[in-house]
């Protein structure tokens, strides 16, 4: 695991490995309680960054473990969060660095922002929302080795809209199908997989769309779709260069050409938390 260079916060890894700590200590002592889902605590999160024309975040999830009831996973990090966002640095709109950077680095899949201090995530949908934070901008997976970009150290993360968020339930049902939210801006779409419930997978993919033409004002909330003849399990996502048949919730066809594979992520979706390259992570060419 490679620490931050820019960041005072923990760690996820890190924060995981003390929580599944205390967790224990909780049972074996069964004195201290869990924080009540209400009371969210600050938290270090970390995002995926795509976008070469506008600029979109995808937080890092985990489910962690469950409370004693069995109610809700005890993990800052149990929201699945998309963004759309801007950078700035002393008032300057940094943006273009970053598709710049992107640019230079054609063969890069991943980009991540990591926040310089903790922060309550549930704020950013709050009836006063959390407008921005401050964060470093990393070419790479932070976690694994990523470099900080210049200029991009210490930049005001702009939240211009809030496209998607949810908090894991323990109640909910996984579907049978795979399901995906459609976003993006444009011409320039993606599709992240719907996480419900451990084990999981993160993924996000460009891809092309032909049935339907989604506008901007429709894009400004995730639109979630459903590839009826897969299963949901990591073997069987949609991977690059695949085309597959979706559909939407009142039933219309579209048709979806994967164009390239941002992200996929299974170990940290499991409960417990594995940060050991998984086989499908290692075939995909996401172990490093």
């Amino acid at each position: 695991m490679s620490r931050p260079l820019f960041s005072q916060a923990i760690p996820r890894r890190e924060f995981v490995w003390n929580s599944l700590a205390v967790a224990a200590c909780c049972i074996f002592r069964g004195s201290a309680q869990a924080v009540p889902p209400s009371k969210e605590a600050p938290a270090t999160h970390n995002w995926m960054l795509v976008g070469s024309q506008t600029a979109f975040l995808s937080h890092l999830p985990m489910f962690d473990h469950l409370s004693k009831a069995g109610t809700d996973y005890i993990t800052p990090h149990r929201f699945q969060v998309i963004l759309q966002a801007s950078f700035e640095s002393g008032g300057t709109h940094v943006t273009n660095l970053y598709f710049a950077e992107r640019r230079s680095h054609p063969t890069t899949k991943m980009f991540t922002v990591s926040p310089m201090k903790p922060f309550v995530l549930p704020q950013l949908s709050a009836t006063q929302p959390l407008a921005s934070f401050k964060g470093t901008i990393f070419r790479g997976h932070l976690e694994r080795g990523g470099q900080p970009i210049a200029g991009m150290e210490n930049v005001t993360v702009r939240v211009e809209k809030v496209i998607h968020f949810h908090k894991f339930d323990p109640k909910a049902q996984a579907p049978e199908a795979l399901e995906y939210f459609l976003f993006g801006r444009g011409k320039e779409l993606y599709l992240a997989h719907s996480i419900v419930k451990p084990p999981e997978f993160d993924q996000i993919l460009s891809v092309e769309v032909t049935g339907v033409d989604p506008t901007d004002e429709q894009l400004s909330s995730t639109i979630l779709i459903r590839i009826p003849d897969r299963k949901n399990a990591p073997s069987d996502r949609i991977k690059e260069d695949q085309q597959v048949t979706a559909e939407l919730p009142g039933g219309a066809k579209l048709a979806i050409r994967a164009l390239r594979e941002f992200y996929f992520e299974e170990g940290e979706l499991q409960m417990p938390a594995t940060f050991d390259p998984t086989p499908e992570e290692s075939k995909a060419g996401f172990s490093d």
